[in-house]
């Protein structure tokens, strides 16, 4: 116990008093392990606390992400009472490689994009509604990421993998299944598909699927709509988000696939040079898909259309790619013809423009009598689309 010193005089013999008499040090004892006591009681109290937080944080999760879906349907069954004609856009796509200023190929005969739409609403009511759905999903989205970013905090993330990854992934299935039906419907289909995908980009932007499919929606928009700066905007912004997405998932043969389709429909808008650099990156990123997933006929189809297109360079495009690059763009007609010929060997009637192609590329090719077959062919596949 401490002592108090006496003064140096009083020599060595000197004696020390205690500061504290035997009772008060007992009593001081006595306190110190009351308030340890209370320091234990206490910290057991605050786990139970954070147990009963993290359970609590999950149901509101789940609560508020059946709230948001549910107001969704609602709403959609509010806009949509009558049912409308689906159409079928698989064949109509944007020029991925545009590398001629519009006179290359003025015979094709068909618009090489663009959708038709079943609804009689007029485009102010639809900018409207929308805009007021706009409001409403951001706020529940905003509450969404609320409760998911409160709960996250209170709970390790081993144990946030095992609360909240089931709903997300159940949520997630519902909503890619949603997009994929959405993204195969008319105009007014796919602005709802993009608008559910963006609603939603926070919540799952660390999912290859749902970016991807984001990236998809990104280019209908960019085909829906007719304004120049609009287009652009869509491409670039789902681009940009491929990019992101191609740093994580490389083996996507979907994320290779879109950012060439986007990357071509970016390109529409730029300079010769632009459009001819954009043509290496097209052919790079589809030769990729392919090589991922060899039995999907849209990267054969996009790659056939590649090769008729840059088989049909002008003059001036020739000697621009021969000034700027060692190695030009080259392909034939008959590189065209083989890939288009593949689409139908993966998945026959794949696309009614495929079909012109391949009428096409025997055309060129002095092959007239199997030009006018693939031409009937082509006949008989439903027109759905602009082309």
């Amino acid at each position: 116990m401490p002592r108090v010193p006496v003064p140096v005089e009083a020599g060595d013999g000197a004696m020390y008093t205690p500061l504290l008499t035997h009772g008060e040090q007992v009593d001081v004892l006595e306190r110190l392990d009351f308030v340890l006591r209370n320091i234990s009681e206490l910290r057991r109290e605050v786990e139970e606390l954070r147990n009963s937080l993290r359970h609590l944080a999950a149901e509101i999760v789940g609560e508020v992400r059946s709230h948001l879906e549910e107001t969704q349907k609602v709403t959609r069954r509010r806009r949509f009472p009558f049912p409308r004609e689906r159409s079928d856009s698989t064949g109509s796509s944007s020029i991925y490689f545009t590398a001629s200023s519009g006179a290359a190929n003025t015979d094709d005969g068909e618009s090489e994009g663009g959708y038709t739409t079943a609804n009689a609403e007029s485009d102010y009511d639809r900018e409207s509604e929308r805009e007021s759905e706009e409001g409403e999903d951001e706020v529940s989205c905003e509450t969404v990421r609320t409760a998911r970013r409160d709960s996250l905090d209170l709970v390790n993330e081993d144990e946030t993998h095992l609360i909240l990854d089931s709903s997300l992934e159940e949520g997630l299935g519902q909503l890619l299944q949603q997009a994929d039906r959405l993204h195969n419907g008319d105009e007014q289909e796919k602005r709802e598909g993009f608008q559910l995908l963006l609603n939603n980009k926070l919540v799952y932007a660390d999912q290859k699927d749902f970016l991807w499919r984001l990236a998809r929606a990104h280019s209908d928009m960019c085909e829906i709509t007719d304004d120049t700066d609009e287009k652009r905007s869509y491409a670039s912004d789902g681009k940009e988000d491929l990019e992101i997405a191609l740093q994580k998932w490389d083996q996507s043969a979907e994320c290779h696939q879109w950012y060439a389709i986007l990357c071509g429909q970016l390109s529409e808008h730029e300079s010769i040079q632009k459009r001819i650099q954009t043509g290496y990156v097209f052919k790079e990123h589809i030769d990729k898909a392919i090589e991922l997933k060899p039995e999907d006929p849209k990267s054969y189809y996009l790659l056939g259309r590649w090769c008729y297109q840059v088989s049909h360079l002008g003059w001036l495009e020739k000697k621009t790619a021969s000034a700027l690059f060692e190695a030009p763009p080259t392909a034939t007609v008959q590189d065209a013809l083989q890939n288009f010929l593949r689409v139908e060997e993966l998945s026959p009637g794949f696309s009614k423009a495929g079909r012109i192609y391949i009428a096409k590329c025997y055309r060129d090719l002095g092959n007239n009598s199997a030009a006018v077959l693939w031409m009937n062919l082509a006949s008989e596949l439903p027109v759905n689309t602009k082309e």
